[in-house]
């Protein structure tokens, strides 16, 4: 009895030493990925700055750095965004209501969501691909704003599917049961019940999704292929660039004004993907406290 409690004790010894040894060196990656961040983002803080300034916002591009803005690829942005969400959320949370609360569970439905896990791992040059052959090219949609918007749509629309679901599939199954005990209909527990509670989920899954969007360069350039754009478009169908692939330019030129430039482009890009994902937080942490109380 007694060897068995040494034995016992010296394995518990061993068994602690091991998990410190791991959990020293998770801390230690999750150092390296913090490290590594904050040094990119204070390289680029250091060569961005100097170049930030009114001018550089309201200005368009040119091949003359101290002349060079970013007025058209900023609008382009939002207007991509604008729209991409306008054409993603409703499809992409429509979907996930289909599949989790109305198709039968068969072997068509989960055809289906092995295609949409399948979709979400694909190339984004791929989708850009695709965009050209059925937007552009098939349904003439042209090299606009409305053809980019629905490339990326496709392209984040599988993470929007795959978040809304796993949010509807979270709403506890007695919520729905006390609405139908009510005489609630299919529709009314849909509409009334399971989607305020699956919000604050749904609203993370295009937080992720919209992230992913604006930095998104080889399906816009595939689509737009526009650098130096010196207008503003006013119009889902007008022509566009955006800050992707107005920053990949900057860094491609000889000049060495120009990664100042370039790193002035990419504060702006994280200003307004911060922005985009504080309104989707506060959105989200509201309607959680709602569902909640």
């Amino acid at each position: 009895m007694q060897q068995a409690t040494t034995l016992f004790h010296r394995r518990l010894r061993l068994r602690k030493g091991v998990g410190d040894v791991f959990h020293i060196l998770f801390l230690l990656a999750v150092f390296v990925g913090i490290a590594g961040l904050l040094t990119l983002l204070v390289q680029v803080l250091v060569q961005g700055l100097p170049w930030l300034n009114w001018h550089f916002l309201t200005s368009y591009p040119s091949r003359h750095p101290e002349q060079a803005g970013l007025l058209s690829a900023l609008v382009g942005t939002v207007w991509l965004m604008v729209l991409t969400a306008a054409f993603t959320v409703p499809v992409g949370v429509g979907a996930a209501i289909y599949l989790e609360e109305y198709a039968p569970k068969n072997w068509l439905t989960r055809l289906i969501e092995v295609n949409i896990s399948n979709l979400a791992g694909v190339p984004s040059i791929v989708y850009g691909l695709l965009g050209l052959t059925i937007f552009v090219g098939w349904m003439a949609l042209g090299r606009s704003l409305l053809a980019g918007a629905l490339t990326l749509g496709l392209l984040v629309l599988p993470i929007v599917i795959m978040a809304s679901r796993e949010a509807i599939r979270a709403v506890p199954w007695t919520y729905r049961e006390a609405a139908y005990a009510l005489g609630a209909d299919k529709w009314q527990v849909t509409k009334g019940v399971v989607l305020p509670a699956a919000i604050p989920g749904v609203l993370t899954g295009t937080i992720l999704a919209m992230s992913r969007a604006i930095g998104e360069a080889a399906p816009v350039l595939a689509i737009s292929a526009l650098v130096y754009l010196t207008f503003v478009p006013t119009s889902p169908l007008d022509r566009f660039t955006v800050l992707p692939i107005q920053i990949f330019n900057w860094v491609t030129r000889p000049q060495d004004e120009f990664r100042g430039l370039a790193a002035a482009g990419i504060i702006v890009l994280l200003v307004i993907l911060l922005s985009m994902n504080a309104i989707a937080i506060y959105l989200r942490n509201r309607y959680q406290i709602r569902s909640e109380g």
